[in-house]
């Protein structure tokens, strides 16, 4: 199974994810989805698995510095891949995948629970 962790590197839970993750032994390679960038096949996979309402971080400062007409446009699953796409930053952090269901955001029991499920 191959496991892929996507985020930033700067952000504090992909940091915790990542470190769990190599304490637990866990081999896996991350997407700086910043720097590397994220298709549309991607995205719209994540999509196929979470709500939008998950995927898009409605409390970050990338979604704060949005003009209030743009924000007003992300009312489905379409507006908010063209949304990720031009702003990868606007996603809840970490996306993790490869093990069962992809998953967003962090919590040491999260990641218990679901490795223990796939294993």
């Amino acid at each position: 199974m191959t496991i892929t962790l996507y985020g930033i590197p700067n952000c504090d839970t992909v940091k915790k994810a990542r470190t769990w993750l190599a304490d637990n032994g866990h081999d896996f390679a991350f997407h700086d989805f910043k720097n590397q960038g994220l298709t549309r096949e991607l995205v719209a996979g994540w999509l196929e698995q979470l709500d939008w309402e998950t995927l898009v971080n409605r409390k970050g400062t990338t979604w704060r510095n949005l003009p209030d007409e743009r924000k007003a446009q992300i009312t489905d699953k379409a507006g908010a891949l063209e949304l990720m796409l031009e702003n990868p930053s606007v996603i809840k952090r970490p996306v993790l995948a490869g093990v069962g269901p992809v998953s967003v955001g962090f919590s040491a029991d999260m990641y218990d629970t679901k490795f223990k499920a796939a294993a």
